[in-house]
């Protein structure tokens, strides 16, 4: 039976979380949260290093899956990671702060 992952509404999402969005590049250009450290899910294992310190560490990516598979990774890995629900799409509906890389006004794709 698969282990449970943590999981947070993402309205619920405190403003100093520590955040990992592990969206593909051409995800996160367009919008993201301020703050959050970008690691497409295919180089978590390969970059560790690069992973954010905290306790919990808040997944994100668009809608909930990527994000789930990867905080349960992690926390099989010995890292705290809590499951953003919803992701980015109800991050971005519940009015959450958004920034983009493109000079843009931020959206998620």
């Amino acid at each position: 039976m698969p282990q449970q992952v943590p999981t947070v509404p993402a309205a619920e999402v405190p403003e100093d979380a520590v955040v990992l969005d592990v969206r593909e590049d051409d995800e996160w250009v367009h919008g993201h949260i301020d703050g959050a450290t970008h690691v497409p899910m295919g180089q978590v294992p390969a970059r560790l290093d690069d992973l954010p310190e905290g306790d919990p560490v808040h997944v994100v990516c668009r809608s909930g899956g990527r994000s789930a598979r990867v905080a349960a990774w992690l926390n099989a890995n010995g890292f705290d990671a809590v499951n953003v629900a919803g992701g980015m799409g109800e991050w971005e509906a519940a009015g959450r702060p958004l920034v983009s890389e493109t000079g843009q006004a931020p959206f998620v794709r």
